[in-house]
């Protein structure tokens, strides 16, 4: 069989050096050196305002009623520079800096980018939150903590309507706040377009002058499991040297400016470091993607994959799913999204095998060639870009090797190998906490990861490392073996796909394995129910329990010891929850979050009293109803 044929892409690292220590701590470092860069974002906003300056920044759908968008509204890199220097007097006028930041509460938005850049411009921190946090929250615990924690001068929010009760609840009468959109009864406050036609001074060009690579850019919230989220330090020395390191691995970044349709949420940092750092670093487009990876709202993101044709294409697994299937019939969506692509990039979780092979399908049918699908692994704290595969043929839990002037630190904790880091992308720790902190940087100061790791080939370091699970998700049983939860996952994820997003592994003091499966809305496309039947009649149902323990069985017959026979399982029927940390925006499951707040499911699970438990059955005779 002829190996697949990829669209042309090169890669930047391809080879690492290792030193490996007695007690078999491992050094790897790539060897490529870190080349030199800017230390200011803020230079490459002027750069490209005076190169470029009619070339689209940003662009966005006009937003209509009823959930509607319209035209592309365009924000050129001339029109960024006017607006972050207007607003950033604003800013300068009222005292701000990084003691009393800028909190933005908005979902991806035009105005959103103004008032980041006014605050990059001018060295005033700002913090992106959750919009979740203040919109789908009943508590707004979260909000609270991040609001105490930053003690800001000024919050900006998109619409009085969507985060009105939030604002009233959680911010000061003493905090002003900006408003994109409406009013808030009985408080006074500041129209986003006031601000915006501020008149600017010398002020504004002395202010960015005095920032450095050590000023703080921004500050990010981890999405927090059993704790309260942490707040991420961002200086311009992490987000340029990270742009760098992913240049360096990713040329194709470099070789004409990207183009991209992103909706992922910039109060994360794969959206809002590493893919808006893109774009501004190489002078490039994003066109805001309203659209996300569920059911009612990706049509928008097909309509918009439709019309711009990206030059590289970022997304979670979900909506990777859900282009693959659209793609199988949809000719227009596959002709323009195929058209000039150069690269595919997942992250966040597994992605299952039929995935893969139906986005490779249509790119072959379409193009004739296959499209490479990238991948790797990072974290908040390292900007986040880290490890890259450096090889077109990658598969599910491939992680590659480290960015230019990334040291990685591979060592055994347990039965595991950590992975941890130290570079200049890497955070200088968490805003007023120094406790955690410390606790995050071992004694020679890299950064703990928790993720673990393993070489795919010891002899041939160059082929890279591959994802081995969380540290702290793995446990044992009561026979004390030990659980790899990682690995379980995504044979579980692979083996049920596409019909569950994630699994919960139990079992911790148990005798036996366990799962909770938290499965996907195609899984209606199985049961005979009407559409609109109640998601547990759904899950409950009959031809649906089948297919399930169709899974299962397969699964035990895969299973070579306790420590990965999946024993019993659960199909959960209430969805996980933002206010418990339980699932991030980006639709993320935390393992700890999960067992944590169910521990109650997760007992019932294993003493047989919970009801639809699943165990395997012998294949030759089990029976369907």
């Amino acid at each position: 069989m002829n190996a697949p044929s990829y669209r042309t892409m090169r890669y930047g690292i391809t080879e690492v050096r290792v030193d490996t220590r007695d007690d078999g701590v491992q050094y790897v470092l790539a060897h490529q050196p870190l080349q030199d860069h800017p230390w200011r974002m803020t230079d490459k906003l002027l750069h490209w305002a005076t190169q470029t300056p009619e070339r689209t920044f940003m662009a966005r759908r006009k937003p209509l009623p009823q959930g509607q968008t319209g035209d592309w509204q365009h924000l050129t890199y001339a029109q960024a520079l006017s607006a972050a220097r207007h607003i950033g007097q604003g800013l300068i006028d009222r005292g701000l800096n990084t003691d009393r930041p800028v909190v933005i509460l908005s979902e991806n938005s035009l105005e959103h980018a103004m008032m980041a850049l006014a605050c990059m411009m001018v060295g005033v921190a700002y913090c992106p939150i959750s919009p979740a946090y203040a919109t789908l929250s009943q508590d707004f615990e979260k909000l609270h903590h991040i609001l105490r924690t930053l003690t800001p001068g000024l919050v900006m929010a998109a619409d009085a309507q969507r985060y009105g009760k939030a604002l009233m609840a959680c911010v000061a009468d003493d905090i002003e706040v900006v408003l994109c959109e409406g009013e808030l009864p009985n408080r006074r406050t500041t129209r986003f377009e006031d601000l915006r036609h501020t008149t600017p001074t010398d002020a504004v060009d002395q202010a960015m002058q005095a920032t450095g690579p050590d000023t703080v850019v921004k500050f990010l919230f981890t999405s927090g499991s059993t704790q309260m989220p942490k707040g991420v330090i961002n200086t311009h020395r992490m987000w340029c040297a990270n742009q760098q390191q992913m240049w360096q691995s990713m040329p194709v970044l470099g070789e004409t400016p990207p183009v991209l349709v992103d909706w992922l949420p910039w109060n994360h940092t794969f959206g809002g470091n590493h893919n808006v750092g893109l774009v501004l670093f190489h002078g490039g487009s994003l066109y805001i993607d309203d659209g996300k990876p569920v059911p009612a709202l990706m049509p928008e993101t097909l309509r918009n994959l439709r019309e711009i044709a990206p030059t590289v294409y970022f997304n979670v697994p979900t909506g990777l799913e859900a282009i693959a299937n659209a793609m199988q019939t949809d000719e227009v969506l596959r002709r323009n999204l195929l058209s000039r692509v150069r690269m595919f990039f997942y992250s966040g979780a597994a992605l299952a095998q039929p995935i893969w092979d139906s986005l490779h399908a249509s790119q072959e049918r379409e193009i004739g060639q296959r499209i490479v699908m990238g991948t790797g692994l990072g974290m908040t704290e390292t900007g986040p870009f880290g490890i890259f595969v450096p090889r077109p043929e990658v598969a599910s839990g491939d992680l590659g090797l480290p960015g230019a002037g990334l040291q990685l630190k591979l060592a055994p904790v347990g039965d595991k190998t950590e992975v941890r880091y130290k570079g200049p992308n890497v955070t200088p720790g968490y805003w007023r906490d120094p406790e955690r902190t410390a606790e995050a940087f071992d004694e020679e100061g890299f950064l703990r990861s928790g993720d673990a790791v393993v070489w795919l080939d010891p002899l041939q370091p160059n082929l890279g490392l591959r994802f081995d699970g969380r540290i702290a998700e793995d446990f044992k049983l009561a026979t004390g073996t030990f659980v790899s939860v990682g690995p379980l996952r995504a044979r579980i994820i692979a083996t049920c796909a596409p019909y569950v997003h994630d699994a919960v592994i139990t079992g911790l003091n148990q005798h036996e394995v366990g799962a909770l499966l938290l499965a996907t809305p195609r899984v209606r496309e199985l049961c005979p129910l009407p559409a609109q039947a109640p998601w547990p009649d759904v899950l409950q149902h009959p031809v649906v329990l089948a297919h399930f323990q169709d899974c299962l069985n397969q699964l035990a017959t895969q299973a070579t010891g306790s420590a990965n026979r999946v024993a019993r399982w659960l199909l959960l029927t209430e969805p996980p929850s933002i206010d418990l940390g339980e699932i991030t925006d980006k639709g993320s499951i935390n393992q700890r979050a999960v067992l944590k707040h169910r521990e109650a499911v997760v007992q019932s699970l294993h003493d047989g009293s919970a009801p639809g438990i699943q165990r395997p059955q012998p294949l030759a005779t089990q029976e369907h109803p």
